[in-house]
C-alpha cells in the first residue's frame, strides 16, 4: 500500500470564508490516512486563506496548506493544485469542494480504490443536513437523483461518441468527491484550465483520463455531504438542467 504522505487532497475555494473551515473538520477526522490537504484560494477577495489557517492551527496533526490563484475558475484552480501537489510528491490526489463534508471513511477508500488499480475513481454524494439548504427528503430523494444522473451519463450517447478515442465507458466523477492517479493526471493533460460557467471540469477530466486509460471507477461507499445551497439558490429543476447541458435558468453557478 502506498505511503500516507503520498496522498493529497485538493480543495478549490472562492469565498469561503464561511464553510472551509467545516471541510477541513471533516478533513482532521479521517481514519487510516494522513493526507496533506491543500487548500487552493483562487483570487478570494473575503478571509479565506486566514480561516484555512485558522482550521490548521486547529488541527495540528493534520498537514494544512494553502496557494493562491489569481486565474479565476475552478478548473484553473484544480489544475494548479494538483499539478503542485504532484510536484511536491503527490502519489494519489483526491478533491473534494469547500462546502463539503467527507464522511470519515472516506480518503482512505478513494486512497485504497487508487492503490488497488484504478486511475481515477469517483465516490458517492449525500446531502449536508447542517447548512440548512437540503430540501425535506433529501436522505431519499438525493441518493435517488443522484444514482439517476450516473445512469445517464453513463449511457447518454453524446458521452460515449465512436471515434474519440475513449478506453471505456463514462462515468460520473463529480468535483466534490474524485480521485486520481498523479502519473495519469499529467499523462492525460489534466483539468482545463476552464470556469464552472463555461465548461463542467470534472467531466472533462473525466473524459481526458478514458482517452488514456480504461481503468476508470466507482467507490460508491466513499460519502461526501454536499451542500445544497447552488439548488437552493437556483432550482432543483434549473440545477438539473444546467448540470446536463449547461441549461437553465441559473444566474449564479460559481457557488463553490
Amino acid at each position: 500500500m502506498s505511503n500516507a504522505n503520498e496522498l493529497w487532497i485538493v480543495v478549490p475555494a472562492y469565498n469561503e470564508s464561511a464553510w472551509i473551515g467545516s471541510t477541513i473538520d471533516a478533513l482532521a477526522l479521517q481514519k487510516d490516512v494522513s493526507p496533506t490537504v491543500l487548500v487552493v484560494d483562487n483570487a478570494s477577495t473575503d478571509d479565506t486563506a486566514a480561516e484555512v489557517k485558522a482550521a490548521g492551527l486547529r488541527h495540528p496533526e493534520l498537514d494544512v496548506r494553502v496557494i493562491r490563484e489569481e486565474e479565476k475558475g475552478t478548473g484553473a484552480a484544480c489544475d494548479t493544485g494538483f499539478r503542485h501537489a504532484i510536484k511536491h510528491g503527490a502519489t494519489f490526489i483526491l478533491r473534494t469542494d469547500a462546502d463539503c463534508v467527507p464522511e470519515p471513511t472516506w480518503a482512505a477508500r478513494m486512497r485504497d480504490a487508487l492503490d488497488g488499480g484504478l486511475d481515477l475513481v469517483g465516490g458517492n454524494y449525500r446531502a449536508r443536513f447542517d447548512d440548512g439548504t437540503a430540501p425535506f427528503g433529501a436522505s431519499v430523494s438525493v441518493p435517488l437523483v443522484y444514482g439517476l444522473v450516473r445512469f445517464v451519463g453513463r449511457i447518454r450517447p453524446n458521452n460515449n461518441r465512436k471515434g474519440e478515442g475513449y478506453q471505456a465507458p463514462f462515468i460520473l466523477a463529480p468535483g466534490g468527491n474524485m480521485g486520481i492517479r498523479g502519473t495519469v493526471y499529467l499523462e492525460c493533460g489534466g483539468f482545463p484550465r476552464t470556469k464552472i460557467e463555461d465548461v463542467h471540469e470534472d467531466k472533462q477530466i473525466v473524459n481526458r483520463v478514458r482517452k488514456v486509460s480504461s481503468r476508470l471507477g466507482y467507490r460508491r461507499d466513499a460519502i461526501v455531504r454536499f451542500s445544497n445551497r447552488r439548488a437552493a439558490r437556483n432550482g432543483i429543476v434549473n440545477n438539473l438542467r444546467w448540470y446536463l447541458n449547461h441549461g437553465g435558468g441559473c444566474e449564479v453557478v460559481d457557488v463553490r
